[in-house]
């Protein structure tokens, strides 16, 4: 699950550009000024498994150190991910992409089976954030009572990706489908 939509280092690469709508300048902004507090708090009462903040290796970045450590895989919908606005993927299209974000859609190759997933996608999900949302995992059972809590906590967003799995003896560590 995520807290936040992805897309603040596209959005800040297209600022430095010139070429972001006021819109989204104020939203990015916004965004990056929401600080992640409700992560402790779901923490404190046991409802998440695993979490970690979405930063400069990006969504799959996080997500493939998060497997790594726990002995897991993972499975993630693509058109599940949210992003800050539409804006975004104009901005992929106009080569508004950091250095940091290609960096990182390259380091997932030896980790992520991409499947069918678009190239603006790829780009989306490996964008290198800055101040990005939580990556949770919560169990089934706990989802109801965490969605609620995010919603309370007026949280950008609350975005089930994915899921996690028993770790496959091959290769890739994670499957992207959408």
């Amino acid at each position: 699950m995520l807290t936040k939509p992805l897309g603040t280092g596209i959005a800040t690469t297209a600022i430095k550009r010139g070429v972001a709508s006021r819109t989204l300048q104020k939203r990015v902004i916004a965004l990056m000024s929401k600080v992640n507090t409700v992560g402790a708090e779901l923490a404190e009462l046991r409802l998440v498994r695993a979490a970690t903040d979405i930063t400069g290796y990006g969504l799959m970045g996080h997500l493939i150190s998060l497997c790594r450590a726990s002995g897991v895989s993972a499975e993630v919908d693509s058109s599940a991910v949210p992003m800050i606005d539409a804006e975004i993927a104009d901005l992929i299209e106009q080569g508004c992409i950091p250095g940091g974000s290609r960096e990182n859609l390259v380091a997932t190759t030896v980790a992520v089976d991409w499947g069918s997933t678009d190239d603006s996608r790829r780009i989306l999900l490996t964008d290198a954030q800055t101040s990005g949302g939580l990556l949770l995992c919560v169990a089934e059972a706990k989802l109801e009572k965490v969605l609620g809590i995010l919603q309370q906590r007026r949280t950008p967003c609350a975005a089930v990706i994915g899921r996690i799995a028993a770790r496959r003896a091959r290769r890739p560590l994670i499957c992207v489908k959408g």
